[in-house]
Protein backbone atom coordinates (compact mmCIF):
# COMPACT_ATOMS: atom_id res chain seq x y z
CA UNK A 1 0.00 0.00 0.00
CA UNK A 2 1.22 3.56 -1.00
CA UNK A 3 2.19 6.10 1.78
CA UNK A 4 0.09 8.97 1.44
CA UNK A 5 0.49 12.38 0.59
CA UNK A 6 -1.83 15.00 2.85
CA UNK A 7 -3.67 17.96 2.07
CA UNK A 8 -4.72 21.12 2.77
CA UNK A 9 -7.71 22.50 0.68
CA UNK A 10 -9.67 25.69 0.62
CA UNK A 11 -13.41 24.84 0.67
CA UNK A 12 -14.49 28.13 0.14
CA UNK A 13 -18.30 28.99 0.48
CA UNK A 14 -20.81 25.66 0.19
CA UNK A 15 -21.49 27.01 -3.45
CA UNK A 16 -17.93 25.45 -4.41
CA UNK A 17 -19.72 22.20 -4.75
CA UNK A 18 -21.46 23.96 -8.02
CA UNK A 19 -19.15 26.53 -8.97
CA UNK A 20 -15.40 24.23 -9.10
CA UNK A 21 -13.56 26.87 -11.10
CA UNK A 22 -9.76 26.56 -10.57
CA UNK A 23 -10.14 25.19 -7.43
CA UNK A 24 -12.23 22.18 -8.15
CA UNK A 25 -10.17 21.42 -11.46
CA UNK A 26 -7.16 21.39 -9.57
CA UNK A 27 -8.76 19.09 -7.13
CA UNK A 28 -9.89 16.37 -9.38
CA UNK A 29 -6.94 16.57 -11.60
CA UNK A 30 -4.84 16.03 -8.65
CA UNK A 31 -7.01 13.18 -7.64
CA UNK A 32 -6.32 11.44 -11.15
CA UNK A 33 -2.38 11.38 -9.84
CA UNK A 34 -2.75 9.70 -6.46
CA UNK A 35 -2.76 6.44 -5.37
CA UNK A 36 -6.83 5.29 -5.01
CA UNK A 37 -7.06 6.15 -1.03
CA UNK A 38 -8.40 3.26 1.19
CA UNK A 39 -10.15 5.57 3.61
CA UNK A 40 -10.31 9.29 4.14
CA UNK A 41 -9.60 11.38 7.30
CA UNK A 42 -10.69 14.58 7.25
CA UNK A 43 -10.88 17.72 9.66
CA UNK A 44 -13.40 20.26 9.07
CA UNK A 45 -13.84 23.49 10.91
CA UNK A 46 -17.43 22.97 10.59
CA UNK A 47 -17.34 20.26 13.11
CA UNK A 48 -16.24 22.19 16.32
CA UNK A 49 -16.89 19.61 19.32
CA UNK A 50 -15.86 20.60 22.28
CA UNK A 51 -14.23 17.36 22.76
CA UNK A 52 -12.44 15.49 19.71
CA UNK A 53 -14.50 13.07 18.28
CA UNK A 54 -14.61 11.16 15.03
CA UNK A 55 -17.12 9.75 12.59
CA UNK A 56 -17.66 6.40 13.42
CA UNK A 57 -20.74 5.62 11.62
CA UNK A 58 -21.61 2.85 8.56
CA UNK A 59 -22.85 5.24 6.30
CA UNK A 60 -22.79 9.16 7.60
CA UNK A 61 -25.12 11.43 6.39
CA UNK A 62 -24.67 14.73 3.83
CA UNK A 63 -24.85 17.54 6.29
CA UNK A 64 -25.85 20.70 4.52
CA UNK A 65 -25.28 23.22 7.35
CA UNK A 66 -25.42 26.41 5.81
CA UNK A 67 -28.47 28.42 4.63
CA UNK A 68 -30.03 31.14 1.95
CA UNK A 69 -27.71 29.38 -1.11
CA UNK A 70 -29.49 28.27 -4.34
CA UNK A 71 -31.70 25.10 -4.27
CA UNK A 72 -29.86 22.68 -6.27
CA UNK A 73 -27.09 22.63 -3.13
CA UNK A 74 -29.99 20.86 -0.83
CA UNK A 75 -30.78 18.37 -3.36
CA UNK A 76 -26.89 17.42 -3.33
CA UNK A 77 -25.63 14.22 -1.23
CA UNK A 78 -22.09 12.90 -1.16
CA UNK A 79 -23.12 9.39 -0.15
CA UNK A 80 -20.03 7.78 0.94
CA UNK A 81 -19.35 5.06 3.43
CA UNK A 82 -17.52 5.25 6.58
CA UNK A 83 -15.39 3.67 8.34
CA UNK A 84 -15.31 2.58 11.93
CA UNK A 85 -12.81 0.38 12.03
CA UNK A 86 -10.80 3.53 10.70
CA UNK A 87 -12.01 5.88 13.49
CA UNK A 88 -10.96 3.02 16.22
CA UNK A 89 -7.39 2.97 15.18
CA UNK A 90 -7.31 6.68 14.64
CA UNK A 91 -8.62 6.74 18.48
CA UNK A 92 -6.07 4.99 19.55
CA UNK A 93 -3.29 6.33 17.73
CA UNK A 94 -3.95 9.35 19.61
CA UNK A 95 -4.66 7.93 22.89
CA UNK A 96 -1.05 6.71 22.37
CA UNK A 97 0.33 10.30 21.91
CA UNK A 98 -1.55 11.20 25.39
CA UNK A 99 -4.65 13.25 22.95
CA UNK A 100 -8.16 11.78 24.22
CA UNK A 101 -10.74 11.06 21.25
CA UNK A 102 -13.84 9.28 21.18
CA UNK A 103 -16.33 7.77 18.67
CA UNK A 104 -19.57 9.36 17.21
CA UNK A 105 -21.61 7.08 15.63
CA UNK A 106 -23.86 9.85 14.46
CA UNK A 107 -22.57 12.53 12.97
CA UNK A 108 -22.44 13.12 9.24
CA UNK A 109 -20.15 15.01 6.55
CA UNK A 110 -20.63 18.83 6.92
CA UNK A 111 -19.68 20.75 3.43
CA UNK A 112 -16.28 21.10 4.75
CA UNK A 113 -15.35 17.71 4.34
CA UNK A 114 -17.80 17.00 1.16
CA UNK A 115 -17.91 19.34 -0.85
CA UNK A 116 -14.20 19.12 -1.86
CA UNK A 117 -14.44 15.38 -1.66
CA UNK A 118 -17.01 15.49 -4.59
CA UNK A 119 -14.73 17.03 -7.29
CA UNK A 120 -11.52 14.99 -6.58
CA UNK A 121 -14.02 11.47 -5.60
CA UNK A 122 -17.22 12.49 -7.22
CA UNK A 123 -18.28 8.60 -7.03
CA UNK A 124 -18.07 8.98 -3.37
CA UNK A 125 -16.65 5.41 -3.34
CA UNK A 126 -13.85 5.38 -0.60
CA UNK A 127 -14.86 5.69 3.03
CA UNK A 128 -14.72 8.16 4.88
CA UNK A 129 -13.98 9.55 8.64
CA UNK A 130 -14.25 13.15 9.21
CA UNK A 131 -12.94 14.22 13.21
CA UNK A 132 -13.78 17.38 14.77
CA UNK A 133 -11.64 20.40 15.58
CA UNK A 134 -11.82 21.27 19.31
CA UNK A 135 -11.87 25.26 20.06
CA UNK A 136 -9.22 27.51 21.58
CA UNK A 137 -6.84 25.27 20.58
CA UNK A 138 -3.09 26.48 19.32
CA UNK A 139 -1.72 26.38 16.03
CA UNK A 140 0.86 24.09 17.53
CA UNK A 141 -2.16 21.34 18.42
CA UNK A 142 -3.75 20.91 15.22
CA UNK A 143 0.09 20.13 14.19
CA UNK A 144 0.60 17.56 17.28
CA UNK A 145 -2.99 16.66 16.50
CA UNK A 146 -1.80 15.34 12.65
CA UNK A 147 1.48 14.67 13.50
CA UNK A 148 -0.32 11.79 15.95
CA UNK A 149 -2.42 10.53 13.41
CA UNK A 150 0.58 10.54 10.34
CA UNK A 151 1.45 6.59 10.67
CA UNK A 152 -2.00 6.32 9.07
CA UNK A 153 -0.73 7.19 5.58
CA UNK A 154 1.31 4.20 5.45
CA UNK A 155 -2.07 2.19 5.33
CA UNK A 156 -3.48 4.32 2.21
CA UNK A 157 -5.00 6.96 4.57
CA UNK A 158 -5.21 10.41 2.90
CA UNK A 159 -5.55 12.94 5.47
CA UNK A 160 -7.29 15.77 4.76
CA UNK A 161 -7.21 19.45 6.35
CA UNK A 162 -10.62 21.56 4.69
CA UNK A 163 -10.34 24.92 5.95
CA UNK A 164 -9.82 27.98 4.11
CA UNK A 165 -6.32 30.35 3.66
CA UNK A 166 -8.06 33.33 3.58
CA UNK A 167 -11.37 33.95 5.46
CA UNK A 168 -13.05 37.15 6.24
CA UNK A 169 -16.66 36.98 6.43
CA UNK A 170 -17.15 40.26 7.72
CA UNK A 171 -15.81 41.57 4.26
CA UNK A 172 -18.43 38.89 1.92
CA UNK A 173 -20.87 41.01 0.27
CA UNK A 174 -21.69 38.02 -2.21
CA UNK A 175 -20.68 40.09 -5.74
CA UNK A 176 -17.73 39.26 -7.48
CA UNK A 177 -15.15 41.67 -6.94
CA UNK A 178 -11.29 42.09 -7.28
CA UNK A 179 -9.10 40.45 -5.00
CA UNK A 180 -8.20 41.85 -1.79
CA UNK A 181 -4.32 42.82 -1.46
CA UNK A 182 -4.09 41.78 1.75
CA UNK A 183 -5.22 38.49 0.56
CA UNK A 184 -2.36 38.39 -1.85
CA UNK A 185 -0.16 39.01 0.93
CA UNK A 186 -0.91 36.97 3.08
CA UNK A 187 -1.03 33.96 0.81
CA UNK A 188 2.07 34.61 -0.27
CA UNK A 189 3.86 34.93 3.11
CA UNK A 190 1.94 31.39 3.60
CA UNK A 191 3.60 29.97 0.28
CA UNK A 192 7.10 31.35 1.20
CA UNK A 193 7.35 29.97 4.48
CA UNK A 194 5.75 26.48 3.79
CA UNK A 195 8.53 26.37 1.38
CA UNK A 196 11.65 27.16 3.37
CA UNK A 197 10.27 24.55 5.62
CA UNK A 198 10.12 27.58 8.76
CA UNK A 199 7.74 25.07 11.37
CA UNK A 200 7.80 27.44 14.10
CA UNK A 201 7.30 30.86 11.60
CA UNK A 202 4.01 28.98 10.46
CA UNK A 203 2.76 28.07 13.73
CA UNK A 204 3.49 31.74 14.67
CA UNK A 205 1.67 32.72 11.81
CA UNK A 206 -0.92 35.24 13.70
CA UNK A 207 2.62 37.60 14.91
CA UNK A 208 4.15 36.98 11.90
CA UNK A 209 2.17 36.87 8.61
CA UNK A 210 1.08 40.30 6.62
CA UNK A 211 -2.22 41.17 7.56
CA UNK A 212 -3.17 38.12 9.74
CA UNK A 213 -5.67 39.68 11.54
CA UNK A 214 -7.61 40.50 8.64
CA UNK A 215 -7.32 37.42 6.88
CA UNK A 216 -8.14 35.80 9.86
CA UNK A 217 -10.18 37.67 12.10
CA UNK A 218 -10.82 34.00 13.96
CA UNK A 219 -8.32 31.26 13.13
CA UNK A 220 -10.40 28.26 12.88
CA UNK A 221 -10.28 28.08 8.96
CA UNK A 222 -6.14 27.78 8.97
CA UNK A 223 -5.82 25.42 11.81
CA UNK A 224 -6.61 22.65 9.14
CA UNK A 225 -3.36 23.84 7.03
CA UNK A 226 -1.43 22.91 10.65
CA UNK A 227 -3.28 19.73 11.02
CA UNK A 228 -2.44 18.47 7.06
CA UNK A 229 1.11 19.81 7.70
CA UNK A 230 1.86 18.15 10.79
CA UNK A 231 0.50 14.45 9.44
CA UNK A 232 3.15 15.06 6.52
CA UNK A 233 5.70 14.53 8.78
CA UNK A 234 9.35 16.18 8.37
CA UNK A 235 10.13 17.14 6.07
CA UNK A 236 6.62 18.05 4.28
CA UNK A 237 7.63 19.55 1.11
CA UNK A 238 4.55 21.72 -0.35
CA UNK A 239 3.32 21.71 -3.53
CA UNK A 240 0.60 24.78 -3.95
CA UNK A 241 -2.66 24.36 -6.14
CA UNK A 242 -5.13 27.26 -7.43
CA UNK A 243 -2.86 30.18 -6.37
CA UNK A 244 -4.74 32.53 -8.50
CA UNK A 245 -8.69 31.52 -7.61
CA UNK A 246 -9.90 34.11 -5.19
CA UNK A 247 -13.91 34.25 -4.39
CA UNK A 248 -15.73 37.45 -3.69
CA UNK A 249 -12.24 39.14 -3.52
CA UNK A 250 -11.82 37.42 -0.27
CA UNK A 251 -11.36 33.77 0.11
CA UNK A 252 -8.42 32.40 -1.20
CA UNK A 253 -9.19 28.91 -2.67
CA UNK A 254 -5.36 28.00 -2.37
CA UNK A 255 -4.76 24.21 -1.42
CA UNK A 256 -1.48 22.52 -0.96
CA UNK A 257 0.01 19.08 -0.89
CA UNK A 258 2.44 17.99 1.42
CA UNK A 259 4.67 15.01 1.86
CA UNK A 260 4.21 13.53 -2.05
CA UNK A 261 6.99 11.67 -3.32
Amino acid sequence: MSTMPTLFVSHGAPTFALEPGEAGRELAALAQTLPKPRAILVASPHWMAPALKLSAGEQPETIHDFGGFPAPLYDLRYPAPGDPELAARAIARLAGSGIDAQPDPHRGLDHGAWVPLLHMYPDADVPVVQISMPARRPASWFHALGRALSPLREDGVLIVGSGSLTHNLYEFTGAATGTAPYVDAFARWIAETLDSGDVDALLDYRRLAPHADRAHPTDEHLMPLMFAHGAAGMPAGARRLAAADVRYGMLAMDAYVFGAS
